[in-house]
Formats: structure tokens, sequence, C-alpha cells
């Protein structure tokens, strides 16, 4: 290649942007849900000895849902919203909400890590308990923070019912 190739070559400007799956994805990052484009605002990372899952925070407007991704046997993703429902220590065996039972499934502590807006939580311990409704189609979550414990209603979604875009 000559001197006048190696001065006016074109140089390639290719943008690495990383693929992300629903274990990866990160603060800055659109998840497309229901027809709605989400921004991922925070993102808490649980920890209970070695086994670890993940709620992403996702804003659109005012409307804020978590999206909940651990992989157990298999990924299992779920989508959460916080709900009003006021419930003391220790963790009822079962629980009543919008006309429904819902049964304690498991309950236990984690460490969390925060990033974007979550990121003031780095290294506290929490308390959690989950619970399902008779048809195991509907979750409620309870964390326990110190202050108060945070209630949320969830339910399972597909892989294929999401889609990612990398914010950077």
């Amino acid at each position: 290649m000559g001197i006048f190739s190696k001065l006016f070559q074109k140089k390639e400007n290719k943008s690495l942007v990383k693929e992300r799956d629903p274990l990866s994805i990160e603060v800055g990052d659109i998840v497309v849900y229901d027809l709605v484009d989400y921004e991922v605002v925070g993102k808490i990372t649980y920890r209970q000895d070695a086994y670890e899952w993940i709620s992403y925070q996702l804003l659109e407007g005012r409307n804020t849902i978590w999206l909940a991704a651990e992989m157990d046997d298999a990924l299992e993703l779920g989508i959460y919203k916080n709900i009003p429902l006021s419930v003391q220590k220790p963790y009822p065996q079962q629980l009543e909400h919008d006309g429904k039972t819902f049964y304690l499934d498991e309950q236990g502590q984690a460490r969390v890590t925060g990033e974007g807006r979550s990121r003031n939580i780095n290294g506290r311990m929490i308390s959690y308990a989950e619970y399902y409704d008779n048809a195991e189609e509907t979750f409620i979550s309870l964390e326990d923070w110190g202050s108060e414990i945070e209630a949320s209603i969830g339910y399972e979604i597909e892989d294929y019912e999401i889609k990612i875009i990398a914010g950077s």
C-alpha cells in the first residue's frame, strides 16, 4: 500500500454496541414491553448466598414498572407494579389483595446493590417474602427496607415479550 493510500484511506468507525439479554440490561437502555418504550432508570441486584436475581426500574412518563429477571433452571421474567398493602412482620402465611388470596411461597434475606436511581441502597440487607395466588398466575412480592415494607404485584412473562435496545 502506497503512502497516499494510507493517508487517504477511509477509517471505519464501527460503534461497538453490546448485545443485551434480560440478565445484562443496563441503566440507560430501553425496554419495549406491551408496545410501550420504557427507559431503564434503576437496577437492583439481589444476592442470597450464591444465588442472584435482578429488578430493573422501567419508566415511561410517570408510569413505573419493574422487570424482574433470574436464572433458575431456566430464565424467569416477571413484570411488577407497586401496590398499597399494609403488612407487618413476621410475614403472614397468606395475604388478601383485590379479592384474591395469596400464599407464602418463600422468604429470606438478600444483600442488594443498586445502580441509577437505586444507587443509594448499596450494601443493604433486606428481608423479602414471595406469595402466589391459587392459579399461580399472579404474585405478590414484599421487601422490608427497614423503614417500610414495600409490596408489589406481578405476573410472569416470556423473554420474547420484551425487546432490549442498548443505550450505549
